[in-house]
């Protein structure tokens, strides 16, 4: 028990923040205390843990991909027109996570094989794929999804009527978090984050492992891309603009360090709720927009600064004791 205290003693305090919001709104506005209002952060934050989820290993290994918003505006128009075209509902789902794990694959080989800085590589295809969304549409939404297709997602499940892309979530939450624990690509993922050139003396073969994170990148991206055109019913070639931003502020709250080597699902996940807590709360409360960018921006800033306040008071801890 102590261990696991100690080794979720960062998810547990954001927990703790969540729950001090959830108090505070509750205490403003009555109304925040419903079962709804709790249903809604967590589908609002599912799109952010699928984003957030793929963004952790590629800050892991310490890059970044800003391309993700883009990368679901893609799987979000290309399975759109596929499933107004009859296309088979299982084989669009297939599809699109099969457009979000070659274009994951694209920017890993940019990134490993071709030398190219994260930040650079993934701006570039970020600009690029935003064209091709535009493209592959004419600039115009796909209108009127089958409903077979929006119901594998977006219908209401017998547990609470919470959708089923939240229990997708969840499995997909599962699978990423055992690879980076329970496999051998996991640690490698690490240790490349940790100390690259280590990694390499060590007889790891990095730049594959690199292009495994940004895959798997995009095979999150993907998922928050079909959730939305499930939850929406069209495909907007400008769906997913500004959420690589959401992505990145959900991996920071929840402990992943940007100079990489460090992070979990869970905590990205918990770093999207408390995100989307943040978000619903203010609305709820009603709160002017503006004040909502400032409150959330101060909360990503306190979340990046946890981590060296955190390293000090343990630093000061174990001098203590020594003496």
């Amino acid at each position: 028990m102590k261990r696991f205290l100690k080794k979720s003693s960062r998810e547990l305090a954001i927990v703790g923040l969540i729950l001090a919001m959830a108090v505070i709104f509750t205490l403003i506005q009555p109304r925040f205390m419903q079962s709804s209002t709790f249903i809604d952060i967590i589908e609002q934050a599912t799109i952010n843990s699928f984003l957030g989820i793929g963004m952790t290993l590629a800050i892991i290994t310490g890059g970044i991909d800003l391309s993700v918003g883009s990368i679901m505006a893609v799987v979000v128009c290309v399975c759109g027109m596929a499933s107004v075209g009859g296309m088979n509902k299982f084989a669009v789902i297939l599809l699109g996570l099969a457009v979000g794990a070659v274009i994951g694959f694209l920017n890993g080989f940019l990134i490993a094989k071709m030398k190219l800085q994260p930040f650079v590589a993934t701006l570039g295809t970020e600009e690029a794929l935003r064209g091709a969304a535009f493209m592959i549409t004419g600039g115009w939404p796909v209108l009127s999804i089958p409903k077979d297709f929006r119901n594998i997602l977006n219908a209401p499940s017998a547990i609470g009527g919470i959708r089923n892309f939240v229990f997708v979530m969840l499995v997909a939450a599962v699978i990423y978090s055992f690879i980076l624990h329970r496999t051998k690509a996991g640690t490698y993922i690490y240790a490349i984050g940790a100390n690259e050139e280590a990694a390499k003396l060590s007889g790891v073969s990095t730049d594959w492992y690199k292009i495994l994170a940004y895959l798997l990148c995009g095979v999150g991206a993907a998922l928050a891309g079909m959730v939305m055109l499930a939850r929406l019913g069209a495909g907007e070639p400008s769906a997913g603009s500004g959420y690589e931003l959401d992505a990145i502020a959900a991996a920071a709250i929840g402990g992943t360090s940007m100079a990489g080597g460090k992070g979990t699902i869970w905590g990205t996940i918990v770093g999207a709720i408390m995100l989307s807590t943040l978000k619903v709360g203010l609305v709820v409360i009603g709160m002017d927009t503006f004040v909502q960018y400032v409150a959330i921006g101060s909360v990503i800033i306190f979340a990046a600064y946890f981590d060296t306040l955190q390293a000090g008071i343990t630093k000061a801890i174990s001098a203590a004791r020594k003496h």
